[in-house]
């Protein structure tokens, strides 16, 4: 077994989408960031990375390259996903936490959980999604931002039945 940690913030501004989970937001601001800046799903693929042992999202979607401007991080969750897989691991679970004052992500948690399932190819059951505020402290308690943590479980697939 192998444990990964993944953190992710982003700044809130004016003129973007909200993007949490691959869910899009009913809100004012969005965050802003070189792809499509979704703290959340950048977490959990740091965290898939650091499980794997394979360095950090910035390694392998530069912010530097063009190819990756107003990507959709949940498709590179996906390449994450296979890379991860092309080693021989899979996901076991995944934990993760958002940090916001606002919006509310108690309704739009069972989509953000289905989505992160899909990109990941895991039992939805064995994802789950958090989310707190920091009680109006700090950048996100302020609305200056949203932060994001998430934890990975990978096993090595079973090759005695191949």
């Amino acid at each position: 077994m192998r444990i990964g940690h993944g953190f992710d913030v982003h700044k809130l501004v004016e003129g973007r989408k909200l993007i949490l989970g691959g869910v899009e937001f009913d809100f004012p601001l969005g965050l802003e960031g070189h792809s499509d800046a979704d703290v959340l799903a950048h977490a959990v693929t740091d965290a898939l990375f650091g499980a794997a042992g394979l360095g950090d999202i910035g390694m392998h979607f530069p912010d530097s390259d063009p190819t990756y401007k107003d990507a959709s991080s949940i498709g590179l969750l996906e390449i994450a996903t296979k890379a991860v897989g092309s080693l021989g691991y899979t996901i076991t679970n995944i934990d993760a936490t958002i940090v916001a004052q606002a919006p509310r992500i108690a309704p739009l948690r069972a989509d953000i959980v289905w989505n992160l399932a899909k990109a990941t190819g895991v039992d939805p059951a064995r994802v789950n999604v958090k989310a707190t505020t920091t009680e109006h402290l700090g950048f996100t308690g302020t609305g200056e931002g949203i932060a994001a943590s998430a934890v990975v479980l990978l096993t090595e697939k079973d090759t005695s039945q191949d």
